[in-house]
């Protein structure tokens, strides 16, 4: 359960960090209260996995999971590059996670 609420905190990780780029220094109100629930949501998950995951752990897997999702909003919806040294660079990230799922 813990690994499973790890990956969704992850995923509102980047929810969050779309959210605050699209709140324009908080100036927008929906893009704002968007980043703040997810905030909140995505570090609440954290603080449970941590409980039956290792801190190195579980914040690397979470960061992970948060800028590659994060990265891929930008580039499949936002305009933002996706050459393919990115996409490897992104490819490595992922792999990096899964190995510290596998080896935990």
């Amino acid at each position: 359960m813990a690994w499973l609420v790890l990956v969704i905190s992850g995923l509102l990780e980047a929810a969050w960090a779309i959210a605050l780029d699209r709140s324009a220094g908080f100036s927008r109100l929906i893009p704002t209260l968007v980043f703040a629930v997810t905030l909140v949501l995505s570090m609440g998950g954290l603080a449970y996995a941590l409980r039956d995951i290792p801190v190195g752990t579980g914040y690397a897997v979470w960061v992970g999971i948060g800028a590659v999702g994060t990265a891929l909003v930008g580039m499949l919806a936002l305009g933002e590059s996706a050459s393919l040294p990115r996409i490897l660079c992104l490819v490595l990230v992922v792999a990096g996670v899964v190995g510290l799922k596998i080896f935990h």
